[in-house]
């Protein structure tokens, strides 16, 4: 989540925010939080304008933080505030039900492959079968020809 939506949803500015954040970086390790890079954050301001409202031409003054699930919680325990618990509460019980769709559309996936494996394997013997079946009355229609044995020679034989 960007700091700015997790700024919004704990009720405080998003400077107010990063501050907080920035005050208590030892609680934020990189797989918790990270930085958008420049060209990330353009992109990702052409799909959203709420993050900056910029006129043509201009840079984006500062690149926004992005939090994992555990650098979203963990920023809710560094602001201190009771809407900050109350929507931390919110946060991870979001997380929690979006994994569990997850884990079932996971093990749906593995279960479909699974038996896509098993189909591949009976149709390539089955496949194989009926190859074999085919070349059989192929050869009962059009009877492959036999070589004719040699014509006995005419003549004096030594």
């Amino acid at each position: 989540m960007l700091d700015s939506d997790l700024a919004r949803i704990y009720g405080v500015p998003t400077k107010a925010f990063n501050q907080a954040v920035k005050r208590n970086i030892d609680k934020f390790p990189a797989d918790f939080m990270f930085r958008l890079t420049a060209e990330e954050a353009r992109k990702l301001q052409h799909s959203r304008s709420q993050i900056v409202t910029l006129k043509r031409g201009q840079n984006i003054k500062y690149l926004p933080y992005v939090f994992t699930e555990h650098g979203a919680i963990m920023a809710a325990n560094v602001l201190h505030s009771a809407q900050a618990v109350q929507m931390s509460i919110f946060v991870v019980r979001a997380f929690l039900k979006m994994r569990a769709l997850l884990g079932d559309k996971r093990e749906l996936a593995q279960k479909l492959a699974s038996l896509e494996k098993e189909l591949k394997k009976r149709l390539d013997v089955h496949e194989a079968v009926i190859v074999t079946i085919l070349q059989r009355v192929m050869d009962i229609i059009d009877p492959p020809l036999t070589p004719q044995p040699p014509k006995p020679r005419i003549g004096f034989k030594p």
